[in-house]
């Protein structure tokens, strides 16, 4: 019996090449990367000092993922051939460090890391769901379950299947102290605690915060500084002061959605920045279809999730399509077509009957307490087929692979066992039509979904687990896109010549490397201690922006991408201007049955100065990138800050 297998390593002679090689970043590539994804070199060389080059976060990436495949191989005696992972590996390496594919932001931040392999693999997923439907049952874990995901950095939905199954009782409140343990686990302990209480009567201890390290300590492992016992305490007071009136009253949908936006609140100010949270209602439900109308509240906590509702197809969406013309709320979510429908070009299928919602940003169908793994894939950055599908291969063995780890949930883990479920995702669509012709693109979604099938059965084979019960998807994108200049999913660029503003905090070790490279840094007009930097970007391929592109080429777009690629969902968020508000309801009427997903959102000038995005002629464009000097390195000792969710700025909540 084998007692030690030897890691999985690159050489030294092969990463070497790529030291001082060019890398194809886009306008924001290096920046985003050295800001968001680098870590501290000392996490895996006492000695080392700054942070991870790209050269070095591939490595990390891959070996990680390797290792991972042989680590299962081994455990069930299966056969390894070194030499042929090598040469898979090295490929992987190469179309990797060349931004053809990219793991989701979430694998560019933690594959590879202690945090992973000693502690939970869940940080490796990006998103999940979680049912409130047993809620009598399980009471306060459903929530602490969210809870520790988000603290993880997973986007999660959750439905409010949950409301009328609990009377709210009386906690017994007890002077017994209770030390809240310094750690994830310790908070979310606490929560359930607290929750039980008004879920059950049962005990509640006095809580004591002492352990908790303070405001600004580091965070071994994952990564980051803590926010001090102060989120936590405000979130127990809150929960507190929710439940405590409704003593004898059977659980709202409301409340459930109040006490998740609340927990989100928290770990927002715990040092997870943004958050991502996708609520699902029932489409006749309007004391949870106005929820957000409650200034007051929406400020305090509710903007903690993006709200949609299960939409029933020939239902009346007059008052719902009303809403969404004013603030872009609700969402559309068919459940019944995600149940069963995989592309809708293979008709109806059964096998995933079992789906019970959607992650945040709506492109995964998941059952309950199911996460999902997203890869990206790049089809503009191909000059032709055969090699794109070279690229979908590694892009689809780093997603099943991620299949093979276990997170710190049993429950979960059933399901990831079962279902093996993955997203292979494709950004840069718009550049890809304009490069190769739409339709070509189209027929080469059509011929890749089936060559995924094929990789599915012969990969399922060697590794002995069940084929995927669903493998493809778009996802919106965000910060991933950024390093090689992609626009994020299906989504219509902002113009030909743009500024893209991104806020640094006064203290970054960034901003003065970006003020020698010679780009425009002023004070941020709305916060304090922030400093604005704006990159001036020339779209490539570019034929037209948002500014330009109907409804209704979003929404068939979105109809033929569900039709020839994606078996889970497309992630779109449709643009509307003024004149198009009134059609949304016979849009959501001729779309109904050709998609599982979809948001509107108006098309507007905001009036904010330093706007994220800003449309600019060419001859403003070439007067800014005159005295650009571009960034070749960073020497810092600034950890990136990581993704914490879907990294797609349409699924992500802010305030």
């Amino acid at each position: 019996m084998r007692t030690h297998i030897r890691r999985f390593k690159l050489s030294d002679t092969f990463i070497d090449q790529y030291k001082d090689r060019e890398v194809p970043w886009g306008p924001l590539g290096y920046v985003t990367f050295k800001r968001t994804y680098a870590r501290r070199l000392s996490e895996f060389e006492t000695d080392a000092v700054g942070t991870e080059e790209w050269h070095q976060t591939c490595r990390r990436v891959i070996e990680g993922m390797f290792e991972m495949q042989k680590q299962h191989v081994y455990r069930l005696g299966l056969e390894w051939n070194d030499n042929k992972a090598q040469k898979t590996a090295k490929d992987a390496y190469e179309r990797l460090f060349t931004l053809k594919w990219t793991p989701p932001g979430r694998g560019l931040w933690m594959m590879g890391t202690k945090f992973v392999n000693e502690r939970t693999a869940a940080g490796l997923f990006n998103c999940a769901f979680r049912s409130t439907r047993e809620l009598s049952t399980k009471g306060g874990y459903l929530f602490s379950w969210m809870m520790d995901a988000l603290m993880l950095g997973i986007g999660v939905g959750f439905d409010t299947l949950g409301a009328g199954t609990v009377t709210v009782q009386r906690p017994e409140f007890i002077n017994e102290p209770y030390v809240i343990d310094d750690s994830r686990e310790g908070w979310v302990e606490s929560v359930k605690m607290l929750l039980n209480g008004f879920f059950y009567g049962s005990r509640v201890p006095a809580f004591d915060y002492s352990a908790i390290r303070p405001l600004g300590a580091p965070i071994l492992g994952f990564g980051g500084t803590s926010s001090g016992p102060e989120p936590l305490k405000e979130l127990h007071a809150s929960l507190t002061d929710l439940y405590t009136p409704k003593i004898g009253e059977p659980i709202t949908s409301v409340d459930i959605v109040d006490t998740e936006n609340l927990i989100g609140r928290c770990v927002v100010a715990g040092n997870v920045r943004r958050s991502a949270a996708l609520a699902m209602g029932k489409h006749n439900d309007m004391y949870y279809l106005q929820m957000k109308n409650d200034q007051e509240k929406l400020y305090h906590h509710r903007w903690g999730s993006n709200n949609s509702f299960n939409a029933v197809v020939g239902m009346d969406y007059t008052w719902h399509a009303n809403q969404s013309q004013q603030n872009g709320e609700p969402g559309y979510i068919w459940l019944e077509n995600a149940r069963k429908r995989g592309r809708f070009r293979d008709g109806e299928r059964l096998d995933d009957i079992n789906v019970a919602g959607f992650n945040p940003c709506v492109e995964q169908q998941l059952e309950d307490a199911e996460l999902c793994c997203l890869v990206e894939t790049f089809p503009a950055k191909h000059d032709d087929f055969e090699d794109y599908l070279r690229t979908l291969k590694i892009a689809y063995l780093y997603g099943k692979t991620i299949t093979l780890s276990n997170t710190h949930w049993p429950e979960t883990n059933a399901k990831m066992l079962k279902n093996r479920r993955i997203g292979l995702s494709q950004s840069g669509v718009i550049q890809a039509f304009n490069k190769h012709g739409r339709r070509e693109i189209y027929k080469w979604c059509n011929e890749a979904y089936e060559y995924i099938k094929e990789l599915d059965e012969e990969y399922s084979n060697w590794l002995c687990i069940p084929k995927s019960v669903r493998t493809t998807s778009i996802k919106p994108s965000g910060t991933v896109s950024l390093l090689n200049g992609s626009t994020p999913g299906i989504h219509f660029p902002e113009d030909e010549y743009y500024i893209r503003r991104i806020r640094f905090s006064n203290y970054s070790e960034m901003l003065e490397s970006l003020r020698e490279s010679g780009y425009h840094i002023e004070d941020d007009e709305y916060s304090p201690n922030t400093s604005v930097v704006e990159f001036p970007v020339h779209e490539p391929y570019f034929k037209k922006g948002k500014r330009n592109v109907s409804m209704w080429e979003q929404l068939e777009i979105a109809a033929q991408y569900q039709y020839y690629w994606a078996d889970n969902s497309v992630s779109v968020t449709v643009t509307f201007k003024p004149d198009e508000a009134t059609q949304i309801k016979d849009a959501l009427e001729m779309y109904e049955t050709r998609l599982k997903a979809v948001s509107f959102l108006k098309h507007e000038e905001t009036g904010y100065k330093q706007a994220p995005y800003e449309s600019i002629t060419k001859e403003k464009y070439e007067k800014l990138i005159k005295n650009i000097r571009p960034l070749q390195r960073f020497d810092i000792e600034e950890e990136g800050t990581g993704t914490k969710f879907c990294d797609g700025e349409a699924c992500e909540v802010t305030f």
